[in-house]
């Protein structure tokens, strides 16, 4: 097997997909694409959508978006999330990189998501799905965390922090432990394996708990690879993929980003004209 033909790894499945459904739900991102789509932006499709974060409310503010994602669970999560509402969104189970889709989209968003799983190969691969996924003259919006942002990963790009990985694992019910709205108890454990700053990239493992009526009743564990990027070299990549026209915008605002932007939003047209 290449590395062309790696199939991601991420850890949005089964439990975590839960926690995603139940505590990750806000967010600037949400409003701040939705003015693209609604202004002349539809029909618009959120790749790596998860349990439906940007996807509910657009569609219950009555936009036509449709979603994509690599994980079936976190599907399943935002179908049953949009038909309590009584909504019924055209969602694909699809790795950001094999994308091919019944049809084009003015604008394309990609929230969170680009980087994580695949190797560098496949990223640039999405780009250039995504590129053929829009209609002449569309947009996409595609955010990325700036790599220094993360106080927690930033330290072992250094070699002598290096020589501490892996992390030790925290001990149960030391981690991020919440209430769900179904009663459940859910946590969520993470630490870092592996960085390798000439790849620029990091491998993360996630122990992932659930209980039920003080008794624990399901664990698991998965492991996340993320590409990381720094904001010139997707510049690029961008261009590579077809992208001609690229503005940068910082921290979901209409400001150009700076040395302390921590999210970098690219926006990228494609080549011609809109209908």
């Amino acid at each position: 097997m290449t590395a062309g033909e790696e199939q991601p790894q991420t850890w949005h499945h089964g439990i975590v997909a839960r926690w995603w459904a139940e505590f990750n739900v806000s967010g600037p991102e949400i409003s701040y694409f939705q003015k693209f789509i609604e202004d002349d932006g539809q029909p618009a499709l959120d790749v790596a959508c998860g349990t439906g974060r940007l996807l509910v409310p657009y569609l219950r503010a009555g936009l036509d978006v449709d979603g994509c994602d690599i994980s079936a669970d976190m599907l399943a999560l935002c179908g049953e999330r949009a038909e309590a509402e009584g909504l019924s969104p055209n969602l694909y189970k699809q790795a950001m990189h094999e994308l091919q889709l019944p049809r084009r989209y003015r604008t394309i968003v990609v929230c969170g998501g680009f980087g994580l799983g695949g190797n560098r190969g496949q990223n640039l691969e999405s780009l250039r799905r995504i590129y053929a996924q829009l209609e002449p003259g569309g947009l996409l919006l595609l955010d990325n965390e700036a790599p220094y942002a993360d106080a927690g990963l930033w330290p072992y790009w250094l070699r002598h922090e290096r020589r501490a990985l892996p992390k030790p694992w925290c001990e149960l019910g030391d981690g991020d432990r919440r209430q769900g709205a179904d009663g459940l108890e859910y946590e969520l454990r993470s630490r870092i394996v592996e960085l390798d700053p000439l790849a620029q990239s990091v491998t993360l493992e996630m122990r992932a708990d659930m209980w039920r009526d003080g008794e624990h009743v399901a664990a698991e564990e998965h492991i996340l690879k993320m590409s990381m990027y720094f904001t010139h070299e997707l510049v690029s990549m961008l261009e590579r993929a077809g992208f001609s026209d690229v503005t940068l915008r910082g921290d979901y605002t209409d400001e150009e980003p700076d040395a302390d932007t921590n999210f970098v939003v690219f926006i990228a047209r494609k080549q011609g004209e809109l209908d």
